[in-house]
């Protein structure tokens, strides 16, 4: 069988990691597979897997167009064209999409060879994207408009920005016409949250299946390694008598909520230290004193290190679908506090507190209420709920 997967970036982030991810376990099985993708290097491992469709030039220029003409996922048509050709060249038996925003292609392109293509299509949502006529996410301003028909877009200047035109309308009618109709395509997304939604959308004709996100369960997990990385972390941050409450994003943007761990911090005052990980090195140096601000680490060993040390993990995200942080806490054996934001509760709900979103007094009461235990989940049922192994099994289902 020959699989084509396409995706923004290819074997870096959680998608890409996804992607690739996939791509290991169909090679093992003796399956051919590629990955076209648009932005950004890829790790030296998965350049045999990978088929880049646009220039650094061509990203730009079209982020540029979209910030004006508010039109992402519109530019970039010599590109999709390009990648089309290179579509039929392989001739796959499955296509496999994920994230199609991030000025590197062109929908209308793609989609018209999709349509007639004959092929077996699955689309793994990562947000709310193709179902709207802007944005990825709308929890934030909880807009509606979506459900019946975008208009006057109420988050036109969050991702992906435009800071003059307002085509949120026509770019809904456009995917709605793009998007729908497609002989044989199956969606799967992460979360219950989104495929609530995703039912609910202009793309209820399809079929709906929930595959969470999977985790190395043989990193992030309590043994004598992390165990290890946990003290080595706690002399080196001075940590000693402190309740560590941690949060970790690969990006710090608006809609992973950094102002709320400040204010956290303030409510759990003494015997508790926030620590804030992903930042840049300018968000790093402008934390409050009583937050630990620490710049992004490609150790895996120290990240898990961090979630075996933490007294909890907490996600305040305002936005957010189905995040693999949670569960890599909660394979650590650290409770997750979170807010009730899109899929994060899912996992929270596993091993950990709910609260409303906002809330911080309830936040704050979660966290000291908190219990750290290795024993909260078996190593088996963690595999089974959390792994890139049972995840990959889900969608060979599929495929």
């Amino acid at each position: 069988m020959r699989v084509l997967l396409i995706n923004v970036v290819c074997g870096i982030r959680s998608t890409g990691r996804i992607c690739t991810d996939l791509a290991e376990a169909l090679e093992t099985q003796g399956h051919d597979v590629k990955i076209a993708y648009g932005r950004e290097a890829v790790p030296e491992k998965f350049r045999k897997y990978a088929l880049r469709t646009e220039s650094d030039l061509g990203i730009k220029l079209s982020a540029m167009r979209a910030r004006v003409s508010d039109n992402a996922g519109f530019s970039n048509r010599l590109a999709t064209i390009r990648l089309v050709e290179k579509i039929r060249e392989f001739d796959p038996d499955v296509i496999h999409l994920h994230v199609l925003h991030g000025y590197w292609i062109n929908i209308e392109v793609l989609f018209e060879y999709l349509r007639e293509c004959g092929k077996k299509i699955i689309w793994t949502f990562h947000d709310c994207w193709a179902f709207t006529g802007h944005c990825a996410y709308f929890d934030y301003v909880a807009c509606d408009k979506w459900i019946s028909g975008c208009s006057s877009c109420p988050d036109k200047n969050a991702y992906p920005a435009s800071i003059l035109a307002d085509r949120s309308e026509v770019n809904y009618l456009k995917k709605k016409s793009f998007f729908t109709g497609i002989p044989d395509m199956h969606i799967v997304t992460p979360s219950k949250w989104l495929a609530d939604y995703v039912r609910r959308s202009f793309l209820k004709e399809y079929p709906v299946e929930v595959i969470p996100n999977g985790i190395d369960t043989d990193v992030f997990c309590r043994n004598a390694d992390t165990i290890q990385a946990a003290a080595e972390l706690k002399e080196r941050y001075g940590l000693e008598g402190k309740k560590l409450v941690i949060a970790v994003s690969t990006s710090w943007d608006r809609r992973k909520g950094l102002q709320e761990y400040f204010k956290l911090a303030d409510e759990l005052g003494e015997g508790y230290q926030v620590a804030v990980i992903g930042l840049s090195e300018e968000q790093a140096a402008s934390v409050p004193s009583n937050v630990l601000g620490i710049q992004r680490t490609d150790s895996v060993r120290e990240l898990a290190g961090f979630y075996v040390l933490a007294h909890a993990y907490v996600n305040a995200s305002l936005e957010e679908n189905y995040p693999t942080t949670n569960l890599e806490a909660i394979a650590c054996g650290t409770p997750v506090i979170a807010y009730n934001t899109g899929g994060s509760g899912e996992s929270a709900e596993i091993f950990g507190t709910v609260v409303p979103k906002g809330n911080i007094s309830a936040l704050s009461e979660a966290v000291q209420n908190a219990k750290q235990t290795d024993s909260a989940l078996t190593p088996e049922e963690i595999k089974r709920l959390f792994s890139f192994k049972r995840m990959t099994e889900k969608y060979l289902e599929i495929y």
